[in-house]
């Protein structure tokens, strides 16, 4: 992306949000066979209520777009004093490998060192070890796995401690 800008998105693009939430997270529904009546809850499944009730618990959503055209989206959610959690990050599949993700994922953990936070935690499907080494690249760094029963997987969870330096730190 040449001149990508990211920005918090309104409660109009609550549609659009879905639509690249969803969109975002078809291959890897596909992959993972997970449907509507298996993992009803799974990104894949992203209905505008969703992210308008995160709206209204205080969850602040992003947009990346370029020329005006949206790409990818993120969420930061406020859980304790000095914890944020990452959530919905979505790039759509035309433009991954372009460093959407991580312009997003860095514009969130600013974002959250901005706001006080101290770590920022995430929940991914363990199995998708790619994208576990992707967030491992950034400077996540895999604290547990838990086993939810509305889920069909395994979720494993990564922290990022905004304390700590990670200037070394190299990913797409």
């Amino acid at each position: 992306m040449s001149n990508p800008i990211i920005r918090k998105a309104t409660k109009e693009e609550i549609s659009l949000l879905a639509d690249i939430i969803r969109n975002s997270f078809h291959d890897v529904a596909v992959r993972f066979a997970l449907t509507k009546e298996n993992a009803p809850r799974h990104a894949s499944n992203c209905e505008p209520d969703w992210i308008k009730k995160d709206m209204d618990r205080g969850v602040t959503y992003f947009l990346i777009e370029e020329g005006g055209k949206a790409w990818g989206c993120a969420a930061l959610e406020k859980v304790e004093n000095k914890l944020v959690y990452l959530e919905r990050i979505a790039v759509l599949p035309q433009k991954r490998k372009q460093g959407v993700g991580r312009l997003l994922v860095d514009y969130i953990l600013a974002q959250a060192k901005k706001a006080g936070a101290r770590n920022v935690s995430i929940g991914i499907i363990a199995a998708q070890t790619e994208l576990k080494r992707w967030y491992q690249k950034i400077g996540f760094i895999e604290t547990h796995t838990k086993k939810f029963d509305h889920l069909p997987f395994l979720v494993a969870f990564m922290d990022y401690d905004l304390s700590k330096n990670h200037a070394n730190q190299k990913g797409g």
